[in-house]
Order: structure tokens, then sequence, then C-alpha cells
């Protein structure tokens, strides 16, 4: 938040009102806020008990962590929250385990092992508090048996490679996990369980968040295998991956649980915070700011393809012709995704941005910005990229051709020449990724 502000007072015109509107929607979606609120509020029917254990991961682990401190004080027992690399050791008596992300770890194994013997040692009038974020899949994996850790670190790392969407990678996560897909909930299932999450998925998909470890499951092992025909991966996949799978399907294996189990009566799930709150703030404060609003369809599918359509929306914004007239923003939120068809350096955001900004070239008044709210796009230390309409032309000057750049997946060392990349470093939340266009 200080480094959009920073980057905000340094900036002008189009660039600083877009630094503005970004500012207002992390401001929104503060994680610590967000489970204050929620846990202030009762959430659970007959308010909270004298006994609390509190588990959880993700990347907004850390402040979602101190709000359960700071609300529940000395009934919190225990917990165990997997959390990313930098994050504080405890909070509280709540542990903060440091683990990998985005390929599990053995440090993630252990904590997810704490994990399960934290909520299975919860009796009847306890409640389990789970706290999910974004990242929670990576950072608190539990193979079952017969999958090892370098199995789920290939499997996962192919799919990220191969444009798999967050939903299908997650169903390849639920069933080779023993916690993931309410399978959490059913280890609790002596106790209550209350899941407060804060949602970086397309759609807020409650079973996709953290891949719903509190959730029932809508997904199965012929779906989980069908990820992986869609991709072209079956053939690479680890062969105890591909094993399991079609144990599951064949009925070897149990299914995750799919919300009829008795259990379920006991378990209450709320979405604290997410990119549509995101979206909404930045929306109040660019009409406090005197522009018009339209929000664009959720961000999804291939980066350089909702690039360049939210680019030529912005052109058309700016010649008269778009569906707002000027001063107008453009607003969208969701996740795409890259294939990896090149040896470059970047991130999906910063695809985005290359792929707006060729269609953006020449004109005046315009910027655009593609974040990724946890701070971090793809394998880089950016959180994304801001441009405008004499990006290309600086780029021009530099002899860098942006076709070029885009076609190797090397958008980082575009921006690098050109100027442009957005550092913040972790911003200790995650609503996946934010757009923000402004037309003066």
């Amino acid at each position: 938040m200080q480094s959009l502000t920073r980057l905000r007072d340094n900036s002008t015109g189009s660039q600083r009102l877009v630094y503005d509107l970004l500012a207002a929607a992390l401001v929104a979606v503060d994680p610590y806020a967000a489970v204050r609120r929620a846990l202030e509020r009762a959430p659970l029917p007959s308010g909270m008990p004298e006994r609390v254990y509190v588990v959880g991961a993700g990347k907004a682990g850390a402040g979602m962590a101190r709000a359960a401190h700071d609300v529940l004080g000395e009934r919190i027992v225990a917990g165990c929250m997997a959390v990313p690399d930098s994050m504080p050791s405890a909070i509280g008596r709540i542990a903060l385990a440091q683990a990998g992300h985005p390929v599990p770890d053995a440090r993630g194994v252990a904590a997810a092992e704490r994990v399960a013997e934290l909520v299975q040692a919860a009796r009847s009038d306890d409640v389990v508090l789970c706290l999910f974020s974004g990242g929670g899949s990576a950072l608190l994996p539990l193979p079952v048996e017969g999958v090892s850790l370098e199995d789920k670190q290939g499997v996962t790392g192919l799919l990220l490679r191969g444009g798999a969407t967050i939903h299908e990678v997650n169903a390849v996560r639920k069933h080779l996990s023993r916690l993931k897909g309410g399978q959490l909930a059913r280890l609790a299932s002596r106790a209550r369980v209350l899941g407060l999450y804060v949602s970086d998925v397309p759609g807020d998909r409650l079973e996709s968040i953290a891949s719903g470890p509190t959730s029932p499951d809508p997904t199965t092992y012929a779906d989980a295998l069908r990820a992986l025909e869609r991709h072209g991966l079956l053939a690479r996949t680890p062969r105890a991956v591909v094993k399991r799978l079609r144990l599951g399907l064949a009925g070897g294996a149990p299914e995750t649980p799919k919300g009829g189990e008795p259990f379920w009566a006991r378990v209450h799930n709320v979405i604290v915070a997410s990119g549509r709150d995101g979206l909404a703030a930045a929306g109040r404060r660019a009409e406090a700011l005197g522009l018009r609003v339209h929000v664009a369809p959720e961000l999804t599918g291939e980066a350089r393809e909702v690039g360049a359509r939210l680019g030529a929306l912005v052109r058309d914004i700016a010649q008269g012709r778009g569906p707002a007239r000027r001063p107008a923003c453009v607003l969208a939120a969701g996740e795409t995704t890259v294939v990896v068809r090149g040896a470059g350096k970047g991130g999906r955001n910063q695809e985005v941005a290359l792929a707006a900004a060729m269609e953006m070239d020449g004109l005046d008044g315009v910027a655009l910005a593609s974040f990724a709210t946890d701070g971090v796009d793809g394998p880089t230390d950016a959180a994304g990229a801001l441009v405008d309409g004499a990006t290309l032309a600086r780029a021009r000057e530099r002899g860098l051709a942006p076709d070029r750049y885009l076609a190797g997946n090397d958008a980082y060392r575009f921006f690098e020449g050109v100027g442009g990349l957005i550092r913040t470093g972790p911003t200790d939340t995650n609503v996946a990724d934010i757009v923000v266009a402004v037309v003066e």
C-alpha cells in the first residue's frame, strides 16, 4: 500500500489516477480488517465458544491470524497456519509456519500434518476456525498415500506452465490431498467449523479458494484426469499421480466429500473479502474523482488475449466509441492464464499490460495497469505493469519490438527496458488480479 502511494505521488495525469484507484482497491481487501469485522459480527448463531483452534493457510495468513488473535485472545487454545516466507513465526498461540509457494515443499507438509493433528483434537463443543486465502493450496500440501511431495510438485508445475485454469489445477490437487476439497472439514467433524475466506478465484467459488478445504467438492477424479488430458499433460505426469487418479476413478480410493455427509450441518463458511470488494472500492473512488465507471467482464482466459481486448476497449473510449464517455475508467478483476511458449521472464499481469499497450499506441491521456494484488506476478519481483499511449514510442526509441517480447513470454524484460514495472513487494493480501484503466 505504501509503495502504491509512493508511485501515485511520483506520477501525473492518468497514471496518477490509476495508482489512486489501485490503492483504494487494496485498502478495501485488507485481510485483517475483513476477518476482524466477520468475527465481531458473531458469524456463528450461538457465538464463539471458550475454546477455539485456529488453522489455515494463504498469502493473507498473517493479517487474518492477527485479527483472530486480537478478537478472540485467550479463547484460542492453539493454532497453526502455513504462510509464505518473510512472515512472523507466531502471533500469540497461533504458529505461522513458513512454507513454499507456488511449488509446495516439505515445510508445507509439516505444517499440514500439524493442522491435521489440531483439528482432530478439537472436541464437540469447540470451534475450529479456518482462515484461508489465495496460495493456500500450495502452502498446505498433505499428499495421499502413494503420492510423494515431488509428484505433487511435478504435476503442479506442469499445470501452471500449461495454461490450466485455477479450477483445473485445484481439481487435480484436491484428489491428491488429505485436506483439500472438504477433507479438512471431514477431519474436524467432531467440532463446529467456521471457515473465513479471502477469495482470489474467478466467481468467488468457495470450493476453489485454497482448493476448498472446508467446502463440499463438486469435482471428481474424472475431472482431474480430464484437466491433464485437455492440456496434453498426461504422458508427462508422474506415474504415481496418474495411478492414484485412475484408482479413484475405478472406485478404489474415496472421493472428496460432496455435501450430503452429516458433518456439513456443523460447518459455516463466509467469504470476507474478494476482488469484487476491491473493484467496488475503486469504483467509488473513481466516481468521487469525477470519472465515469465501466466494469469490464471478469478476467479469464489467455493473458495476451485479455490484454488486447482491454486495450481495444480503452482505445474505443478514447475515440468516443466505447461504453463510457471520457473522463472514464475501466475496472476488471479475476485471473488470466499464460501458456508458456518462450523462455522469457514475466507474469500474467505483465503480459496483459503489454498486449494492452499494443492497442493503446499513440493515445493521449490514457493509462492502464494490470496488478497482482498479492504483489507477486509470476516468478518476478514485480506485481504487474503500467502502460500508457506512449509506451510503444519509448520502445521504438530503444529498438524494442513488443510483439517479439510477447511471443517469447518476456514481458518483464520489455518493461525493464521501457519502464512501467510495478514493484510493491508482498502486500499480505490476495484477491487475484485487478486491471484499472483511465481515459482522461
